[in-house]
């Protein structure tokens, strides 16, 4: 099972590559006051995935140490009721 696993992931990979190699060509980015780049459509791709990924993970990260401090917080009440 594990094997398959890596050979799915595997094929996965390699078709997003050639998917990257087949959309080298540049794309023009038209900024905010003026200002332009050109980049590959793949780096732009892999740039916005990127971001988003981190976006959602500092999301993710704001509720999860909230409910980690709920949780030390709700424990150490659950001690004290029980000693005492």
């Amino acid at each position: 099972m594990r094997t398959m696993i890596w050979l799915l992931r595997l094929a996965v990979f390699l078709l997003l590559f050639a998917l990257a190699i087949k959309n080298s060509a540049d794309v023009e980015l038209h900024f905010f006051l003026g200002g332009t780049a050109q980049w590959p459509l793949s780096m732009i791709l892999l740039a916005t995935f990127a971001a988003g990924v981190a976006v959602g993970i500092s999301a993710t990260a704001a509720t999860l140490l909230r409910q980690r401090r709920e949780i030390a917080r709700l424990r150490k009440a659950a001690r004290l009721a029980t000693e005492g």
